[in-house]
């Protein structure tokens, strides 16, 4: 198992890299970066506030005289003073080369220094620990119920297989399935959280604005009572998958011979089912946990901390996507790819744990 995990370890390092080097060529490519955002900005600023940047009275131009720059590659600098834009390019490293910007980028980010953000004053890795709470909460809760779901439900599906139960709830399987978990966030604001019928849960945030004045207890309401709308719409869009893999899953075990010698033998089912087919076909659903948990965390909680206005890592990327903010995208994007990476070969190691019998090693020999 030992040589198993150092050969995944060190082809974690050529995948990080790959996926690094064409994040980093797409965002480069798209138009908008944060040079063009500021010119935007300024664009829109009053027309006396542009004459004196043009002048050469404002701060931010240094002093520089006023020539066009009607050949500049940046949209809206035009007007503006060339010394000004080079200034700008210096300030976010676009005076570089775009393969000595990268490999730059790469040595900092294997020291871990994932620089600051282009439009707010901290350090990218500040934002990412407040941020975190946020979304670890959300992945949590929405991992502990899925499962909590799934496991049973996919177990009486698969004992009850064919049945009207087994006919029913695959259609709510199939409708979880097909529609987005942000569509339920919607349907769930509407319903409950003031939308045009029932006004009993919050529209936005994670806490009240007096959270801090609650009592310990009250605290804790507060936070679930904040929480249950945007964990309930995560868990309903997810747990379809989970619960038709534990139904197969238990479906390809109770076959087996060894089930059919255990109910020869005059073991009750009760037995059967949860004292030998359990372990057996669990193996790949909590193997699989690992996986799950960061797939939820850092994918499906996007839009509902939008919709949700969350302050956590998925409204963080978004804001920093639009706002061209490359060390907030790039730096998230590297810590949470290794961070994936890792988990996935954390999740191979489940297996073996699970079942000491699976030996990743003589399966590659």
């Amino acid at each position: 198992m030992g040589a198993y995990i150092l050969r995944r370890l060190f082809l974690i390092v050529p995948t990080l890299l790959g996926i690094m080097i064409i994040n980093f060529l797409i965002i480069q490519a798209v138009p908008g970066g944060p040079v063009e955002q500021i010119l935007a900005e300024l664009q829109g600023v009053a027309q006396d506030t542009t004459a004196r940047i043009s002048g050469g009275g404002s701060e931010v131009s240094g002093g520089g005289s006023a020539a066009p720059t009607g050949d500049s590659k940046y949209r809206g600098a035009e007007g503006l003073d060339p010394a000004f834009v080079k200034d700008l390019e210096k300030r976010f490293g676009f005076d570089k080369p775009l393969h000595e910007r990268f490999m730059l980028m790469i040595g900092s980010y294997l020291r871990f220094d994932f620089g600051d953000s282009f439009f707010r004053d901290q350090s990218v890795i500040d934002l990412v620990a407040q941020k975190m709470p946020v979304s670890i909460s959300l992945g949590l809760w929405t991992t502990l119920f899925t499962y909590l779901i799934s496991i049973p439900l996919g177990i009486a599906k698969a004992v009850r297989d064919g049945s009207r139960f087994d006919v029913y709830s695959s259609g709510l399987v199939i409708i979880g399935n097909a529609i987005p978990s942000f569509l339920f966030a919607l349907l769930l604001i509407i319903l409950f959280a003031g939308g045009r019928y029932w006004d009993v849960f919050p529209l936005r945030g994670l806490t009240s604005s007096d959270f801090e004045t609650l009592s310990t207890w009250g605290q804790i309401k507060d936070y679930l009572w904040h929480i249950t709308l945007p964990v309930a719409a995560m868990t309903i869009g997810g747990f379809a998958g989970l619960t038709m893999l534990t139904k197969n899953s238990f479906l390809d075990q109770i076959h087996q011979q060894y089930v059919i010698t255990a109910r020869a033998k005059g073991l009750t089912e009760q037995r059967v089912l949860y004292g030998h087919v359990f372990r057996n076909s669990m193996l790949i659903v909590i193997a699989g946990f690992p996986s799950a948990f960061v797939s939820i965390l850092f994918s499906s909680a996007l839009l509902i901390e939008i919709i949700f206005s969350l302050d956590g890592l998925g409204l963080l990327g978004w804001d920093a996507i639009q706002k061209r903010d490359y060390p907030v995208i790039f730096g998230t994007l590297y810590f949470f790819t290794l961070l994936g990476l890792l988990m996935n070969l954390i999740g191979d190691m489940m297996y073996h744990v699970i079942d000491p019998r699976i030996d990743f090693e003589k399966r590659e020999a």
